[in-house]
């Protein structure tokens, strides 16, 4: 979260201007400047970096009386998180609006919601004890980097596709564009490259590291002290689950190894589709609406 300073005071005056996340990080350094370029975007001003991912533009609040359901409709659109003014001056609204003024905000994501249904499962067993097929919880297709992309190349592909991450699948061999993102239906996944994991990674690291393979990148995180040191992320395991696993497994999958989509493969690995924080909100949001006897 962006927040401007006073000019004469240089102390936070809680204006929010913006919100960055990984992807604009990756978005911002993407390219093929060389190692000046990077040491020169890596130098800029953070506010300077809002607005490469779009979300970061539209801060998004809730009212602190807004429902569950409707905080569950905005969350299911793709939103990954809103601001929920602690000091609303809007008692009365209850929906969703582009930040009101208020001194001070609380954040809820996405994680934050899953992580209710968690805690509420046996409330929502109905549901949760289905499966992902059975609720269409699945997205089918999925874009993935070979075995063989270079983290510069993966940085690249990220940007221009607006992917926070995305599976790392077998190579199929000579032939193929190693730069470009491919579709990675029904081919075994190796690795997951994520926005997420250039947290913590120093200018040094990040320039040596740029033209390794993602899979090698991957690799090197858990047994790099600097990554262990700086995220809260236990080791670098590849979380997937089947076209059978019911959207409890899933949910248990997300909140306890911290992951944003789990990667649906079949019995060989081979790469089916994926299931998203949004999907999960969605699939729950529209059982709850239909009310259908068989869910509850």
């Amino acid at each position: 979260m962006i927040v401007e300073l006073d000019k004469q005071s240089g102390s936070a005056r809680k204006q929010y201007i913006g919100m960055v996340t990984m992807l604009d990080v990756v978005a911002h350094i993407a390219g093929d400047d060389g190692e000046s370029g990077l040491d020169k975007k890596m130098a800029a001003p953070v506010s300077s970096i809002i607005g490469h991912c779009p979300e970061g533009l539209s801060l998004w609040s809730l009212n602190p009386n807004t429902s569950i359901m409707d905080c569950m409709e905005m969350l299911s659109k793709g939103i990954h998180r809103v601001l929920v003014p602690l000091d609303s001056n809007t008692e009365n609204i209850t929906g969703p609006e582009l930040v009101e003024s208020a001194s001070a905000y609380a954040m809820l994501s996405q994680m934050d919601l899953i992580s209710f249904f968690f805690d509420q499962s046996s409330q929502l067993h109905g549901i949760l004890s289905h499966t992902v097929t059975d609720l269409s919880a699945i997205h089918n297709t999925v874009l993935a980097l070979t075995s063989q992309a270079r983290v510069k190349d993966a940085i690249q592909c990220m940007s221009i596709a607006m992917l926070n991450a995305v599976p790392i699948v077998e190579a199929s061999g000579e032939g193929e564009d190693h730069k470009q993102l491919v579709d990675g239906k029904n081919r075994r996944v190796v690795g997951t490259f994520s926005a997420s994991d250039l947290k913590g990674c120093h200018l040094a690291t990040l320039r040596s590291w740029l033209p390794l393979n993602a899979l090698e990148f991957v690799e090197k995180i858990p047994r790099t002290l600097l990554f262990t040191a700086a995220t809260s992320t236990p080791g670098r395991e590849l979380v997937t689950c089947h076209v059978t696993s019911t959207l409890a497994q899933v949910i248990h999958m997300v909140t306890t190894k911290r992951v944003h989509r789990v990667w649906v493969v079949d019995q060989n690995g081979g790469l089916q589709g994926l299931v998203s924080l949004t999907d999960i909100i969605a699939v729950v949001r529209s059982a709850l609406l239909s009310g259908a006897p068989d869910l509850f």
